[in-house]
This record gives C-alpha cells, sequence and structure tokens, in this order.
C-alpha cells in the first residue's frame, strides 16, 4: 500500500457517461472489467470482453437493473455522505504505473484518502451485504480500485431507500498481485488482437 500522499493515479477531466469517458473505457481496463477478467462475473465471459476492448462487439445498452443503479447512484452518494461524514465525488482514475489500468470512482474525497464503491442492489445482494459479506462477482472490482487508488480500506455502500449497508474492505494484497497479473495477460490479449486487426485490414 503506498501513502494516499503520494498519487499512483492520475485524474481525467472528462465526466462519466459521456462518449469520451466510453472511449477511455475501451482503451483499458475497467474496475468493473476486472470480476470479468478473474471468471467472478455472471453477466458476461473474457472473450465477451476481448471483443469489445477490440472494437468488434459493441457497448451493450444498460438494461434496467444498471439504468436504476445509475439513476439512484447520485441519492445514494448523497446518503453516503451524510451517514459518514465523508464529502465525494465522483472522478476518473488511471494507473501512473499501468497506463491500461483504470477506474471511474463513484467517490472519491478531495484529500485522496477515501473511495467508496455504490451499489444499488436487488434484495439478495443486499441481504448478502448486511450479513457483512461483499458479495463474491463484486470482490475483483473493489480490489482494483484499491490498486489503482492505492489506498487501504475502501467503503461499499449498499444503498435501498428503506435501508443502508456501510461495509469497510480492506486491501488484499495476495488477490491484487494475482489480479494485476491476470489483466496484464488479458491486456496483452487484446493488444495483440488489435494489432493483428489492423495488419488484416491494411493487407
Amino acid at each position: 500500500m503506498q501513502d494516499p500522499s503520494i498519487k499512483s493515479y492520475r485524474k481525467l477531466d472528462f465526466e462519466q457517461n459521456t462518449a469520451e469517458w466510453l472511449s477511455w473505457r475501451r482503451q483499458g481496463i475497467g474496475a468493473s472489467d476486472a470480476p470479468v477478467v478473474m471468471g467472478l462475473s455472471p453477466w458476461q465471459k473474457a472473450g465477451e470482453l476481448l471483443l469489445l476492448k477490440t472494437g468488434q462487439q459493441a457497448e451493450r445498452p444498460a438494461n434496467g437493473y444498471m439504468q436504476r443503479g445509475k439513476d439512484l447512484e447520485p441519492l445514494a452518494r448523497e446518503a453516503f455522505i451524510r451517514h459518514t461524514g465523508i464529502e465525494v465525488e465522483p472522478v476518473c482514475v488511471q494507473s501512473t504505473d499501468h497506463a491500461w489500468m483504470r477506474a471511474s470512482l463513484d467517490g472519491l474525497s478531495a484529500d485522496g484518502r477515501h473511495v467508496v464503491e455504490i451499489k444499488c442492489p436487488g434484495e439478495k445482494d443486499h441481504r448478502f451485504a448486511a450479513s457483512g459479506c461483499v458479495p463474491e462477482k463484486y470482490f475483483p472490482q473493489l480490489q482494483h480500485i484499491l490498486a489503482v487508488t492505492g489506498l487501504g480500506e475502501i467503503h461499499y455502500w449498499s444503498f435501498r431507500f428503506d435501508h443502508t449497508v456501510l461495509l469497510k474492505v480492506d486491501r488484499d494484497e495476495p488477490f491484487i498481485a494475482d489480479l494485476i497479473e491476470k489483466e496484464i495477460d488479458f491486456w496483452t490479449r487484446v493488444c495483440a488482437t488489435a494489432d493483428g486487426l489492423a495488419a488484416f485490414t491494411a493487407s
């Protein structure tokens, strides 16, 4: 873990959910891609993510569940701020060690010492959080964020209007080492595939 005063990342000036943001996401591995790379995503396989990153497949439109999360995120963030007293804002960050390693953060404090991942989940995932555990499918996402920011813990905020759960998830160094190794392998495949496609198109 790094001293949070020594930044292991740089902030980007564009807003999330814009065309510029989508282009930036495609040019690297984001936190939401980490569960896919680790084989823990119930929604996407690594092969599908490879097609997306190499421009062979378009972004899937947000389904109702995803749109609900986007719509509720500002309310959930304000609830987190009221609950903790920690002012956070959404921001995009990019690793200075691995430029392809990126994260669209739901909330980062101005001093860079506090980061939050917001979920507006269904009843099953929220119940799991209420029992004190983060759903396994989200754990790589949290550790990816900690890898990029260099922080030692992340706030996991499970938000529902009738009930909220706040968990603090510690940095897991062995998991992060494995995660980075797998992400390097995956990004190498992305680059090799993109180069092959470019060579084929040019021939």
